[in-house]
């Protein structure tokens, strides 16, 4: 069942958000499943919201890309270690585009139950990335200040 769990899981970075296959969120989460983690402002919750977010992020980033680094799975729970890449070419949440590249890191934690994602929860390093991008001064620059 594990195996079967991470490939399940693993639909949701390498074909809705990697390749923008918008149908495979119907197809793998649930309609009751419970996202844990916030979403950006003026993004609506549930599927429809995640398929809205992926438009976006794709939008603003034409290069946006996920990469599973790590995948572990125990039970009814996949546990991944993703990496993603971009460059900032539109804009996003109110931001302009940077023309920047960003690479930040992700956890996610997902619920699988009958073979369907019920639950998610996900730790991202958005300050890493909003810097990257030059939308929040480093440590670096706050010091120099």
């Amino acid at each position: 069942m594990s195996e079967k769990n991470k490939a399940l899981v693993a639909r949701i970075p390498l074909e809705a958000f990697n390749q923008g296959k918008l149908e495979v969120i119907d197809e793998v989460i649930a309609d009751n499943s419970v996202e844990h983690s916030p979403v950006p402002p003026g993004m609506p919750t549930g599927k429809e919201g995640l398929k809205a977010l992926i438009k976006a992020l794709r939008s603003a980033f034409p290069d946006y890309k996920v990469t599973i680094d790590l995948q572990v799975a125990e039970g009814d729970l996949v546990v991944q270690r993703a990496t993603t890449t971009g460059t900032m070419k539109g804009e996003f949440a109110g931001m302009p585009p940077s023309g920047k590249k960003a690479t930040w890191e992700a956890i996610h934690i997902t619920r699988v139950k009958d073979g369907k994602i019920v639950e998610h929860w996900a730790v991202q390093d958005q300050l890493g990335m909003l810097q990257q991008l030059g939308f929040s001064p480093t440590p670096e620059a706050a010091a120099a200040r």
